[in-house]
């Protein structure tokens, strides 16, 4: 089949691309043509700007369009303003983070609550305060515009190599380091991930099937928790003098840390990182482990740089010594 991809050539939109190639599928991808790009030759690449030039779309159709990088509303509108009924069926990567945050644990497609509270203008910034809301009034515009047609898939955390973010390499190049690794508690929050190769998988057979209807791209269900998920990372990449010394949040947002420790769901944790994933699941979702999601950030990551918003050792050394 035919497929496009909006986005395509980083990190979420890369995943699929690259399913869909595996896949078999013919694939076209369009962005602005400014990331690099190591997607097989066989893949189309258009280049065009979503919030003002779309053009390179014209006559086009495919059967199914996958939207990966739709962060406004106004962004769906000139997709579909751009595409019409020639985009075949419509796949939008949404986020978990559309979600109020659910009263417990557990919650499915059909009982979480998305955010009713968005900017309404066409550049309205995105930030923390905003993204999930500004998710949530994304959906409901694919829903105006897309109707039927419409399937929506709901990540939380991606994880693997080729992450634009560096939240989850944070973590396994930290580990990996070895030494006293500082981790802020409480240790009960939840966490839940998804390989960036899952979703991407998952993505492509919805299209392929022509499933339809909203899915939680979010494993493992039960959830684990945020300081479990680092002990096994430990366990497979740290030297043995490695100890993880967990932090409480109430220092970690007195010395205005908490952008140091990616993933973090805060103080008191995020319900919205533990839904059930069962409709996904049936649906064909599946998890690999995630020791090959820590194998394959380390096989790419290389000799770069620590980046500079990272915890630096002397605030990680700072915060260690105050928690003993």
């Amino acid at each position: 089949m035919r497929i496009l991809i909006v986005g395509g050539t980083s990190f979420v939109g890369r995943g699929v691309a690259v399913a869909a190639v595996d896949a078999g599928h013919d694939v076209t991808v369009i962005n602005r043509g400014q990331t690099p790009s190591d997607l097989p030759d066989s893949v189309t690449r258009l280049v065009g700007d979503r919030q003002s030039d779309l053009t390179a779309l014209a006559g086009l159709s495919f059967d199914a369009t996958v939207d990966a990088i739709a962060y406004r509303p106004h962004d769906v509108e000139l997709l579909h303003d751009a595409l019409g009924d020639r985009g075949g069926h419509q796949l939008q990567i949404s986020s978990i983070s559309a979600y109020q945050d659910p009263p417990a644990e557990g919650a499915t497609e059909e009982t979480a609550v998305l955010h009713s509270d968005a900017p309404t203008e066409p550049d309205a910034p995105i930030d923390a305060d905003t993204y999930g809301p500004l998710k949530a009034a994304c959906e409901r515009a694919a829903g105006e515009r897309f109707g039927e047609r419409l399937t929506i898939v709901r990540p939380t955390f991606v994880i693997g190599s080729h992450d634009a973010t560096m939240r989850f390499p944070y973590w396994v190049l930290r580990l990996a380091r070895g030494g006293n690794v500082a981790v802020a508690g409480p240790r009960t929050n939840a966490l839940q991930y998804i390989d960036a190769r899952d979703l991407g998988e998952f993505v492509v057979a919805l299209a392929a099937r022509g499933t339809l209807g909203a899915f939680h791209a979010a494993g493992p269900y039960p959830a684990p928790r945020f300081v479990e998920v680092m002990e096994s990372i430990m366990a497979q990449v740290s030297p043995p003098d490695t100890k993880i010394v967990e932090v409480s949040p109430k220092q970690v947002s007195s010395h205005h840390l908490g952008a140091r420790f990616p993933l973090w769901p805060g103080a008191f944790g995020e319900t919205a990182l533990a839904v059930d994933s069962a409709k996904a699941v049936a649906a064909g979702l599946t998890f690999r482990d995630l020791s090959e999601s820590v194998d394959d950030v380390l096989a790419w990551w290389d000799d770069r740089e620590w980046p500079s918003w990272w915890l630096t050792r002397e605030q990680e050394a700072m915060l260690v010594h105050n928690s003993r």
